[in-house]
């Protein structure tokens, strides 16, 4: 079978559906498949892999680590010819939420293939927590992807997140979401009628890897190690994190894993004084060494709120025996045990959890994961389900 992926970000930059993807292409190949994915050239950094097929790009942040390709006919003819060189499409797999979906659906169409989307993002929460005036931007991003998208008019009225991922979902053959809490939503929003739960998953070399490697921390620490992984932006919540940290006044050491916008204004607050926690900025890490310091650490904090559809970094957590402070209650339900909830999103319920967090993972009683997690984050049974998805609908679209 032959899958061809889109994704909004090339898959070598940061972030989780990047990881996810990378995952993915690897286990399906594995299993003896062919993968092809699409998505914007990297600034960033040169890669020379013939599984990507990059389109031409604009860099979007100062870093360059992030681009975008701008849809439209200039791109589908890249990509058709581009394409002209591989193997026949079986199916094709949109995980993308804006230009990349774009193409990936314009381009399914075109070649009357069918389509699963993944639904990674919820559109709505991001971009009501990174741009100035949200309701203006849904507007025009609806009605953009009503001029782009080649799928019929019946849900291209609405001006808000959930109307925008209905479009998108008009073209597909099935949705899946990376959880049951971001599926449960879908359905309900009437973006699709029945979405498959498919969770994203965690490499087994390297989980195993982690898992034997011997823990270095005693029953009784003498701090408590917490670790916070993600991108510093408005909506993972670093700020609110780090004055909870100050507010909560706990003797810890706290390591921060990640980059992005805000680290500037992250550094400031630790600089104007954390009181007896200390806490060290690690940059980005590659992933498998991320995974060593979250084994090796305490707990987790997990601090954004009703944007994750999934929440990774618990679940990878989780998979490593590694408890997590968990902000979002539909994270914490999913996790099924293992953490410690925050009873809201105020600064002060976070301060009062990490203070009830240090004092359980002093005295030696912290919240045990539920040992199932680690087997269903496998990403070879993450394949295993995703392929019987792209079966069924390569199969109903013969039979159609």
């Amino acid at each position: 079978m032959h899958v061809v992926m889109f994704g909004d970000q090339h898959v070598e930059s940061s972030g989780g559906a990047q990881v996810s993807m990378r995952l993915q292409r690897r286990f399906l190949e594995r299993a003896g498949h062919t993968v092809t994915i699409v998505a914007p050239r990297l600034h960033a950094r040169r890669i020379d892999d013939p599984a990507y097929l990059d389109l031409p790009s604009v860099p979007l942040t100062p870093d360059r680590e992030y681009a975008m390709t701008v849809p439209g006919r200039r791109a589908d003819r890249r990509l058709d010819l581009a394409m002209t060189g591989r193997p026949p499409v079986d199916v094709v797999h949109v995980q993308a939420d804006f230009w990349g979906a774009v193409i990936g659906h314009r381009f399914a169409r075109r070649h009357g293939l069918p389509v699963v989307h993944t639904m990674h993002n919820r559109v709505d929460v991001g971009i009501e927590a990174t741009a100035p005036f949200p309701k203006l931007v849904l507007r025009m991003l609806n009605s953009w992807a009503g001029r782009m998208l080649p799928a019929g008019a019946t849900s291209r009225r609405g001006t808000d997140g959930w109307a925008y991922l209905r479009m998108l979902a008009e073209g597909a053959d099935a949705v899946t979401a990376p959880s049951a809490h971001f599926a449960h939503r879908l359905e309900e929003h009437g973006v699709f009628p029945r979405v498959d739960v498919v969770w994203n998953g965690i490499d087994d070399e390297i989980l195993d890897a982690a898992r034997d490697r011997p823990r270095s921390d005693s029953p009784h620490p003498s701090r408590p190690r917490f670790v916070w992984v993600g991108r510093m932006s408005p909506e993972k919540r670093l700020l609110p994190f780090l004055r909870a940290v100050v507010e909560s006044g706990v003797a810890a050491d706290v390591e921060i894993i990640g980059g992005g916008g805000q680290l500037r204004a992250a550094r400031r607050i630790v600089e104007a004084g954390t009181g007896a926690t200390r806490v060290e900025f690690a940059g980005r890490l590659p992933y498998a060494e991320t995974l060593r310091r979250i084994g090796a650490a305490d707990a987790v904090v997990q601090t954004s709120i009703g944007f994750e559809t999934q929440g990774m970094t618990v679940f990878e957590a989780a998979s490593l025996g590694t408890p997590a402070v968990v902000s979002d209650p539909d994270i914490a339900a999913e996790l099924r045990s293992g953490s410690w909830p925050v009873a809201d999103a105020s600064t002060t319920a976070l301060a009062r959890a990490l203070s009830a967090a240090a004092a359980d993972i002093m005295r030696g009683a912290s919240p045990r994961p539920d040992p199932a997690v680690a087997e269903e984050f496998r990403q070879s049974s993450r394949t295993a389900a995703m392929v019987e998805l792209y079966d069924r609908v390569a199969a109903s679209t013969r039979g159609a």
